[in-house]
């Protein structure tokens, strides 16, 4: 089972790309944002890679981040996603996008993929909330590993955050964008009340006093 291919780009589409590794090209499928990131023909790329295996075919999805794939992996369990589908739905959406999304209910957003109405969207959410619940607190960006691989900040800490401007009459997916952005500048070592106030920041508002 392919895991990860590392070669030389030899040519690119509109959703896939070869890459040769020792003579071989493997054909990849990829979302936008990943072929978007892929280095000019002829140099070196690295795509961790989905194998599906069917009867009558082998097909590898390629992916620039580890998120994207596992999220890839994701949305193939929701009834009526397919892979065409989830490509698409990484097309328009990064992944932590997608962990807002889910975890505000924001179907509009899921519904900017093509392929995505209403009732897929609805579906994902339902399906999908409790999957994203850990993962929707956590952020992608490694700056919240921390210095030196030091532990993320608890999901309590950001929830409480979160649930407090959610209080304050802000939307969940903009309390929860605001509370990452205010966890990746303050660090691991933030407490609620500095997330609250550097949320409000982002916000564009200061915390009365």
């Amino acid at each position: 089972m392919i895991a990860k291919l590392k070669g030389l780009v030899d040519s690119t589409g509109e959703d896939w790309a070869v890459i040769d590794v020792g003579g071989v090209g493997y054909l990849v499928f990829c979302s936008a944002k990943t072929l978007a990131r892929m280095p000019r023909v002829g140099e070196v790329a690295t795509v961790f890679v989905e194998t599906h295996v069917r009867e009558d075919h082998i097909h590898l999805y390629g992916f620039a981040e580890q998120a994207e794939k596992e999220w890839f992996r994701l949305l193939l369990t929701v009834q009526g996603v397919g892979s065409k589908v989830a490509l698409a739905m990484l097309s328009a959406l990064s992944p932590e996008d997608l962990s807002r999304a889910i975890s505000a209910g924001d179907k509009a957003m899921l519904s900017r993929a093509q392929g995505v109405g209403p009732k897929l969207a609805a579906r994902l959410v339902t399906e999908l909330k409790d999957k994203v619940a850990a993962i929707s607190l956590t952020p992608f960006s490694p700056a919240l590993a921390g210095n030196g691989g030091a532990a993320p900040l608890a999901g309590g800490v950001l929830e409480d955050a979160i649930s407090a401007l959610v209080n304050l009459g802000y939307r969940r997916i903009e309390a929860h964008a605001a509370v990452l952005k205010a966890a990746e500048s303050l660090g691991e070592a933030a407490a609620t009340g500095a997330l609250i106030r550097e949320g409000l920041k982002a916000l564009g508002k200061e915390l009365a006093r």
